[in-house]
């Protein structure tokens, strides 16, 4: 999976790699049919070197893979294009950010959000987005709208509870103790995560901390079966090439299967809940 620019770099030399080895090519053929030297092809499939075009019509023509080619290309495109994009979505400021993913929540009828770390935006009650919205904006030193993305976040919200959607969120276990502002904030925020247990067309699970790493992925959000958004430090990807949303898909069904819901889900957020309790006395 990928998070990064970086990361999509090393995706694309991954799937390179598997291209060449179906074909029965080895790195040293490929370097001498195109006078490289042998090391530019390991760097590349390792995601050290930047391939350009010319080098992925190489490996298409070379390993017999020309309906590949599209694909591919789209591929660098988007790994290309990902740092610049985030860090325009983000210099236009936070409000900004949350309208860019409004309309991608706008236009799904079926969303699914994998987050490890934190809760989702769409579950969050206003003080704990205040208190993360403050820190994206001061690591990344970016214009302070702070009041109007925190209202905007809010808005978001309002589709949760629109007709004819369906919503699937995972988080782990880690998330209901991470600190988010404090525990004041932490508090309300938990009692937001048992109200949302049994809301209609609202499923939530939590992955506990002692479920087997079956599969390693950041944060994702699939919108239906069209689009993923994975969001790391420095980039945003968008996928959009059926072969890497059905591996969403299938890490998303994994992490879905070890996690649990419903009253399981209640008591390890009571657990969460118990132990800022006894540390406040």
């Amino acid at each position: 999976m990928t998070n990064s620019a970086q990361e999509g770099r090393e995706a694309l030399g991954l799937r390179l790699r598997e291209i060449r080895r179906d074909a029965g090519v080895t790195g040293r053929d490929l370097a001498a049919r195109e006078g490289w030297h042998e090391s530019k092809v390991s760097r590349i499939e390792h995601g050290k070197a930047r391939p350009s075009s010319d080098d992925i019509r190489a490996y298409c023509r070379h390993c017999g893979a020309g309906d590949e080619l599209p694909e591919l290309l789209a591929t660098l495109h988007a790994v290309d294009s990902a740092y610049l994009e985030w860090r325009r979505v983000l210099g236009g400021g936070i409000k900004r950010a949350q309208q860019v993913v409004m309309r991608n929540e706008a236009a799904a009828q079926f969303i699914r959000n994998y987050e490890p770390q934190v809760i989702p935006g769409l579950l969050q009650t206003a003080e704990y987005a205040e208190a993360k919205l403050r820190s994206v904006i001061q690591f990344y030193n970016l214009p302070n709208d702070l009041d109007s993305g925190v209202s905007k976040r809010m808005e978001r919200q309002q589709i949760l509870y629109k007709r004819g959607r369906r919503f699937h969120f995972l988080i782990s276990e880690k998330s209901l103790y991470g600190t988010v502002g404090n525990d004041s904030v932490m508090g309300g925020q938990l009692d937001r995560l048992m109200s949302i247990i049994g809301m209609p067309r609202v499923a939530l699970g939590i992955v506990p901390l002692t479920a087997e790493t079956v599969v390693s992925v950041e944060n994702f959000m699939m919108f239906d079966n069209r689009m993923v958004k994975v969001e790391g430090h420095t980039a945003e990807l968008t996928v959009t090439q059926p072969r890497e949303i059905a591996l969403y898909g299938r890490a998303f069904d994994v992490l879905a299967g070890q996690s649990v819901t419903g009253e399981k889900a209640r008591r390890l957020i009571r657990a969460a809940m118990d132990i800022r309790r006894s540390s406040d006395q």
